[in-house]
């Protein structure tokens, strides 16, 4: 199932669990209902955004946008947790007005929309979950995750307050716990997010393994300069200067660069790789993520020609 199937199936369902919910919420005095709605409201957004975006990074790369349009689900990543936050804050300050002003809740229909809510969630959790590490896909199946949760929280306030005809105030600490899961997830997809903004290095990747990896290669005596960052959660780069040993030829320069390349992409999951190569170390004042002592730079900075692979 592609993933374009797979989310316009989440939110087919999310739309109906929306309109579900806010009626069904309305009629019963529910704020537990009315805040999960509000989440699965964010859902229907987040799986639009999530659609929009899986369409657009698949828009072949142009002159204006050499690297394609994979930073799009990345954005589409960011919107959602902000919009997560929004909700979060709305449900709080309706939570918080019920615990202080209750109203008798029909613990009821509570418990039975919920518990319907909850196998439609768990029904999309399980047609989101495609095994791969995309940041976009992930960030729906969390969606759902935390529906589930969320439903299963108010239906145990449902089920409570139907038993015990009390207990109305645990309907809104239902939806409080709701809005606690959604802050969470929230904050996790906007950390996530800003790393791959902020082109930080892949929180799983070792560069300690990678530098070992390249310098292991025969004919390269140093790696510096060593650059590794993300253009999504699935597609990584990665640029460094080799320096090579015994001075070799042009040729020889370029089978020993595509002999790095070919043990770095496969290893460490790297798709887009650019290596200077170079017979003698240049000199540079950035940090060597590799941990080897940089050289102070006098005068002018002085490099000797060089040929470079991609």
């Amino acid at each position: 199932m592609s993933r374009t199937t797979r989310l316009i199936i989440a939110l087919a369902v999310n739309l109906a669990l929306v309109a579900g919910q806010v009626v069904a919420g309305l009629a019963a005095h529910s704020a537990g209902l009315l805040a999960d709605a509000g989440h699965n409201l964010t859902d229907v957004a987040a799986v639009a955004i999530s659609l929009a975006a899986v369409r657009w990074a698949l828009r072949p790369r142009s002159a204006a946008r050499s690297f394609g349009n994979h930073r799009g689900t990345i954005l589409a990543a960011l919107v959602n947790a902000g919009a997560l936050a929004v909700v979060t804050v709305a449900i709080v300050v309706r939570s918080v007005g019920d615990l202080i002003h209750p109203e008798h809740v029909d613990g009821t229909v509570v418990a039975v929309v919920a518990g319907a809510a909850m196998v439609a969630n768990a029904l999309v959790a399980l047609v989101l979950r495609d095994g791969t590490t995309d940041l976009n896909m992930r960030a729906a199946f969390t969606h759902a995750g935390a529906d589930v949760l969320s439903s299963f929280a108010v239906l145990v306030a449902g089920v409570v307050i139907a038993l015990t005809g009390a207990w109305d105030r645990l309907d809104p600490v239902a939806a409080l716990v709701v809005a606690a899961l959604i802050m969470f997830e929230a904050y996790r997809l906007l950390r996530a997010s800003v790393d791959i903004l902020l082109e930080s290095t892949p929180a799983d990747l070792d560069l300690g393994a990678l530098c070992g990896e390249i310098t292991g290669v025969d004919g390269v005596g140093d790696v510096h300069d060593l650059h590794v960052w993300s253009l999504s959660s699935e597609v990584r780069a990665l640029s460094a200067h080799l320096v090579m040993t015994g001075h070799p030829t042009l040729e020889q320069a370029q089978e020993v660069g595509c002999l790095v390349r070919d043990r770095v992409t496969g290893r460490f999951d790297i798709a887009h790789t650019t290596f200077e190569l170079e017979c003698e170390r240049c000199v540079d004042d950035q940090d060597d993520p590799c941990g080897v002592e940089e050289r102070t730079a006098v005068g002018s900075r002085q490099r000797a020609p060089r040929p470079s692979t991609r």
